[in-house]
């Protein structure tokens, strides 16, 4: 029985999670710095796929008074998004690109549909609070061509994405910025780690090693060291230029010992690490999400000033 796709897109957050390591499980680690940043490294690979997947649902039409149902190119082919709705074309507005958690590549209902404070997976509160948002489907989601890549191909889809927002009208090219809850933090690591497209990117509750997901989600084969560490955003941080922030809850639940491993491993000065007290994996989100908004809104000068302390993340509620 096939489920709603939001749903789906949820029990995918939550299967995921279940699959990773438990908090304590993954030791700090220290990878040597490669020679060269994931963007050279990943020029003329072709990724090697064992198994071929696709989602093959259609996209849910969204309401439109909030969203309007675009489609953009990637190298992929037309691949499906949301857009949240512009009061005045004739303004700039900064805006985000929003990677929900789960495998499913795919949009739906999610987007609209906003959770409880314990575990708002839906970015709503955004859009809600003026951030122009946009909710990319990826290759092999909804009815999209092509099959998922775990976490190759669709870093190309993200940045197709943000250049097909940059032209919206009503959006600011200079204020775009990525976050991303989950496999959506693991993505958008790795997408800053290969383009400085993004004014500001938000990496919540990612992991650091790909086959810390498990086997049965991945579609390339994680012993080929070659496709993991492509596809392992520890080892190539060093390269980020674009403000980077990583967050995760240091309590019940998370990806906590990721982002001790990640903290512990080289990466520029422009990346930064914030576990988030009395909070897990899924509660961060909604709290979380409050602050980096306002932070948005009130980014305005050329220089990107955005930063946080432990103190206002932890008054965050």
């Amino acid at each position: 029985m096939k489920l709603p796709l939001p749903i789906a897109v949820l029990f995918s957050a939550m299967a995921m999670l279940a699959c990773e390591k438990p908090a304590g499980a993954e030791k700090p680690q220290t990878p040597t710095p490669p020679p060269q940043t994931l963007a050279e490294a990943r020029k003329g690979f072709v990724t090697h796929l064992t198994k071929k997947q696709r989602t093959g649902e259609p996209v849910e039409p969204p309401p439109r008074d909030l969203f309007t149902l675009v489609h953009y190119r990637s190298p992929a082919g037309q691949l499906a998004a949301y857009i949240s709705r512009i009061p005045n074309e004739q303004e700039k507005h900064p805006a985000i690109i929003w990677l929900v958690g789960g495998f499913s590549s795919s949009i739906g209902g999610i987007a609209w549909t906003p959770g409880p404070s314990s575990n708002d997976q839906s970015g709503s509160t955004f859009w809600r609070s003026g951030v122009v948002t946009m909710y990319p489907s990826f290759r092999g989601g909804n009815d999209n061509p092509g099959s998922k890549e775990s976490f190759f191909g669709e870093v190309d889809d993200v940045l197709a994405a943000a250049e097909f927002l940059a032209k919206t009208p009503g959006v600011d090219p200079e204020r775009i910025y990525l976050g991303g809850h989950s496999t959506g933090g693991t993505l958008a690591l790795l997408t800053t780690e290969v383009s400085s497209r993004f004014r500001a990117v938000f990496s919540l509750g990612p992991v650091g090693d790909l086959t810390s997901y498990g086997d049965d989600v991945l579609v390339f084969d994680p012993s080929d060291k070659r496709e993991a560490a492509l596809r392992a955003p520890i080892r190539w941080m060093q390269g980020i230029t674009s403000p980077t922030f990583v967050f995760e809850g240091s309590s019940g639940r998370s990806n906590i010992a990721s982002l001790r491993a990640l903290s512990h491993a080289p990466h520029s000065a422009s990346v930064h690490f914030y576990p988030v007290s009395g909070a897990d994996h899924f509660s961060t989100i909604q709290r979380l999400s409050r602050l980096i908004s306002a932070k948005i809104l009130a980014d305005k000068d050329p220089a990107t000033p955005i930063s946080f302390t432990t103190a206002e993340i932890d008054a965050a509620r």
